[in-house]
């Protein structure tokens, strides 16, 4: 569903690969009680998965031949880490360089890495890719969104949560080894897990081009 702003397909990653990826990021894992690992790309295991021909072939459906990884983020929803997420959109892009730009805003660096809030061009450029390492049920605090959300651009805070109040919520339940593809402007959130059971996502943001203007140039994170 391009044009609610995700889809979800099954099957994409072996039960075998999404362990192997597991096992090579748990020396990457935060301390106990921490929600994840950041700045995954420059691991061996997770950059093979990232430009590989599958995931490279459902990121390019939305942005093109030229569809490259960036930025690799493992999520983990679990006993020992059990989180909730409200409603937002996901607006912060690692850059290499800072830049004079209205456009750009609320800069901060995270283990070394310079960020910036981008503007919706630049969002719309952007294609999430979540591989599920575990099955995302009811149970275990799976993602929701509001489809279509995307399109309205940039909202305040105030914005998004008036629409996701108004607005169909939709959880995306995502079988394991599955991937579910978003936009980073779709409004989502996700609540605690009832379950002790992990709910672990790989979650690999792609670009059309690492150039995302003449003075802006993606980071690798």
């Amino acid at each position: 569903m391009p044009d609610a702003g995700y889809w979800i397909e099954a099957n994409v990653v072996s039960a075998r690969e999404c362990n192997d990826i597991i096992e090579a990021v748990s020396q990457n894992m935060m301390s106990r009680g921490r929600a994840g690992a950041r700045h995954l790309m420059n691991n061996p295991t997770v950059k093979t998965v990232a430009t590989g021909p599958r995931l490279l072939q459902i990121a390019r459906r939305a942005l093109g031949e030229g569809a490259v990884p960036f930025r690799a983020t493992l999520f983990e929803k679990s006993d020992r880490a059990n989180w909730l997420v409200v409603w937002h959109q996901d607006t912060a892009l690692p850059v290499e360089s800072r830049v004079e730009s209205p456009d750009w805003v609320s800069w901060s660096r995270k283990a070394g890495v310079l960020y910036a809030h981008a503007p919706a061009w630049a969002l719309s450029r952007v294609l999430a890719l979540r591989i599920h390492l575990d099955a995302a049920t009811s149970e275990n605090g799976p993602l929701r969104v509001i489809p279509g959300s995307h399109a309205a651009g940039v909202l305040a805070d105030e914005e998004v949560f008036t629409i996701a109040r108004t607005q169909e919520a939709v959880e995306c339940l995502v079988p394991r080894g599955g991937v579910m593809a978003m936009r980073p402007l779709l409004i989502h959130s996700s609540s605690k897990a009832r379950t002790a059971a992990p709910r672990r996502v790989l979650h690999v943001e792609y670009a059309d081009s690492l150039k995302l203007d003449s003075d802006v140039r993606l980071a690798i994170a």
